[in-house]
């Protein structure tokens, strides 16, 4: 019988003998499942609450006109055709370029502003730069409404730009508080020796800017743009002040409310007009959430 030997790794060795599982220890293994299984089991709670209003909606948007809101929560027969008849109804291609519009221009204007306000506020030494940040955050808390009274005599009256978006997209082009405010503190974590030695290099503070800071900052970048993309998408006081007088400059969010208005027994045309609306900012945030979780995450809290 071959003997185990250094040379002969292939014999077999003994195996140690197992010790023995400790009460203490199968209380503790049972204590961690039974932890694993609540959190998991609020986890999946939580993800049913907030997904469960979308399913119905769903469901909804491809019942017959006469099941819908019925206890029956499945479709009996599939209407994919309600998706079509929404899609075909006078004006809505208008609202949804209306909405690309100013969502999209809307969305570059601001972060292209944005960049270079939150880029001094966080890397140049200057006097006033504290009383500059308290105003871009004093900014932030004035609600919209305080100012909506002189905004449109302005634009309505002075600028005579009333019944468009242009009041909601030109604004946009000088800056936002929120957009300044996030950048400037995920701007605060970029170490200023990279900056140093750009500037070492021969960059000016354009071509540092372009060269060196934007690569770093793109997660600050992506995620202040879907900010801003996900608060014109959805913004319905801001067309309603400015362009409820003419038909052809309505947004989605705002003609939805005139859909429903007309359609107020179709619901299931009704629930599918809804998720035209909601689709692409799902999608959106479904493709940039790595980006859009990574700029928020690494947004310092450094003053």
């Amino acid at each position: 019988m071959a003997q185990p030997t250094e040379k002969n790794p292939a014999v077999p060795t003994a195996r140690p003998a197992s010790r023995p599982v400790t009460p203490a220890q199968r209380t503790a293994r049972r204590k961690a499942l039974l932890h694993w299984i609540a959190v998991h089991s609020l986890g999946v709670a939580a993800a049913l609450f907030f997904l469960l209003p979308f399913v119905f909606v769903l469901l909804t948007s491809l019942m017959s006109d006469q099941q819908a809101l019925t206890r029956d929560l499945w479709p009996r027969d599939w209407k994919f055709d309600n998706y079509l008849t929404v899609w075909e109804t006078p004006g809505f291609l208008t609202w949804w370029r209306n909405t690309l519009l100013y969502a999209g221009l809307g969305t570059v204007l601001s972060v292209v502003s944005s960049i270079p306000v939150a880029y001094a506020l966080a890397k140049f030494r200057f006097r006033g730069r504290r009383l500059s940040l308290m105003l871009v955050i004093s900014m932030m808390m004035l609600p919209p409404q305080v100012i909506i009274i002189p905004m449109y005599l302005f634009w309505a009256k002075q600028m005579d730009m009333s019944g468009s978006l242009w009041p909601l997209i030109i604004p946009m082009a000088f800056g936002d508080a929120f957009s300044i405010f996030l950048l400037r503190q995920f701007l605060l974590t970029i170490p200023d020796e990279y900056l140093d030695a750009a500037r070492v290099d021969g960059c000016g503070e354009l071509r540092t800017l372009l060269r060196v800071v934007l690569p770093m900052a793109k997660p600050g970048i992506a995620a202040v743009a879907l900010f801003q993309f996900f608060y014109a998408w959805n913004d319905y006081f801001g067309p309603q002040i400015y362009a409820s007088d003419n038909p052809a400059a309505w947004t989605l969010s705002y003609g939805l409310e005139s859909f429903k208005g007309a359609h107020h027994t179709n619901w299931n045309l009704t629930m599918a007009a809804t998720v035209l609306v909601m689709a692409p900012v799902i999608l959106v945030f479904f493709f940039a959430q790595k980006a859009f979780v990574e700029g928020v995450t690494l947004t310092g809290v450094k003053g």
